[in-house]
């Protein structure tokens, strides 16, 4: 549906009051009262009373003369007019039912100079199809998927050497952005972009889920450069578990993840990921101190765990959304972070894939993944293996 227009809207307009009431919509799965963030949606009191009190008078127009201009898409993206799109290479044809492997596509950006990348945005052709997808950046001197052809679709069966099949899952090379259902893009403020070296290539990991219908898909991505080189280099990292098993039935089991940062940074954002049977997302400031204990007649010292938490996530499968700090947060080279996830197994979840099995880390939906990506700020100068050399 469409609320572009008055036209449009007017139809929907008891539930429009009903969403906002319930705080549905617009959606948003942090949990009141922990963090604050940026890019939340969240309307006041005082606007969900009007929806109602529109609603409740039958909806009626307002005055035409204060209408906004119609809203210009560019090209079909919501962020400014892009300077360059890039598109995959070759589109993906896809089957109407069965798994598809993780589809890879290697293209060259041709950049004949440094880039800096302020906004992007991923936009697929099969959007129904898309179960997400992770742009990196691969700089010239890299060898990862060196042996992978350029410009072409493949999967990491297809490759011939075991190393390049292994590699094809895990790599140290930048991330561009992550896209998800409900997720957004990426825009930075001016003094912070993504760093995309001269001759780099773009390399599309596509997940894809198939749905009744054959479809095909040639996704792309929307790049808007920074005018100027920025002071600070933006980071995706994550915190990452895929050593679990989750028993059959179990609605709330628990799986951690813990890392310190071998560099200061700052925090700008979170985006958890999960499966259809992700229940809540965290992540945690870890804080180690000391505190006296008395004894008897001595004393003796105790080390003392403080856990801030800087989001709950109530999760939805179906709205994957990064979470973005009002106030980006500096982080000093030590600091402990932490992501929990919960995952509802149990017949009572209605998109649980089957309640009976155990379930085990995979790519596919009816497997389970547990990713907190976050994004830091540092040093312009600093890349991301430099930025994991402990000092």
């Amino acid at each position: 549906m469409s609320f572009e227009t008055y036209d449009g809207a007017r139809p929907f307009a008891e539930a429009i009051h009903f969403a906002t009431q319930n705080r549905s919509m617009p959606p948003w799965f942090a949990v009141r009262g922990i963090g604050r963030f940026s890019n939340d949606p969240s309307l006041s009191s005082d606007e969900i009373a009007t929806l109602a009190a529109w609603a409740a008078a039958k909806a009626p127009a307002g005055n035409p003369d204060d209408a906004p201009a119609p809203h210009r898409w560019a090209e079909g993206l919501s962020i400014s007019e892009p300077d360059l799109i890039v598109k995959m290479t070759q589109p993906v044809a896809l089957p109407a039912s069965g798994d598809v492997d993780y589809t890879y596509e290697i293209v060259p950006t041709h950049f004949a100079e440094d880039r800096w990348v302020q906004m992007a945005e991923v936009l697929p052709s099969a959007r129904a199809n898309v179960h997400h997808a992770v742009i990196f950046i691969r700089p010239p001197e890299s060898n990862w998927l060196r042996h992978a052809p350029v410009g072409e679709t493949f999967t990491a069966a297809m490759l011939k050497e075991p190393e390049d099949r292994r590699a094809a899952h895990w790599t140290d090379s930048d991330i561009l952005l992550v896209y998800a259902p409900g997720s957004s893009p990426d825009e930075w403020p001016e003094t912070m972009a993504k760093f995309v070296p001269a001759r780099s290539d773009l390399v599309f990991q596509m997940h894809y889920t198939t749905n009744g219908k054959p479809a095909t898909d040639q996704s792309r991505v929307g790049l808007v450069f920074s005018k100027r080189p920025p002071p600070q280099r933006v980071l995706t990292l994550q915190l990452t578990n895929d050593h679990f098993v989750i028993p059959p039935g179990v609605d709330n089991f628990r799986v951690e993840a813990r890392g310190t940062l071998p560099n200061d940074a700052t925090l700008l954002s979170f985006f958890p990921h999960m499966h259809l049977r992700g229940k809540c997302f965290e992540y945690n400031l870890v804080k180690h101190g000391t505190e006296e204990r008395s004894r008897g007649t001595g004393s003796n010292s105790a080390s003392a765990v403080q856990i801030e938490t800087l989001l709950r996530v109530n999760y939805h499968f179906h709205w994957q959304m990064s979470y973005r700090l009002a106030e980006p947060m500096f982080l000093k080279a030590g600091t402990e972070l932490q992501a929990i996830a919960w995952y509802d197994n149990s017949a009572n979840n209605p998109h649980n894939p089957d309640a009976n099995q155990a379930v085990r880390w995979g790519e596919q939906t009816y497997d389970e993944m547990m990713v907190g990506f976050f994004d830091v700020a540092v040093a312009a100068g600093l890349d991301k293996r430099s930025y994991f050399l402990r000092h």
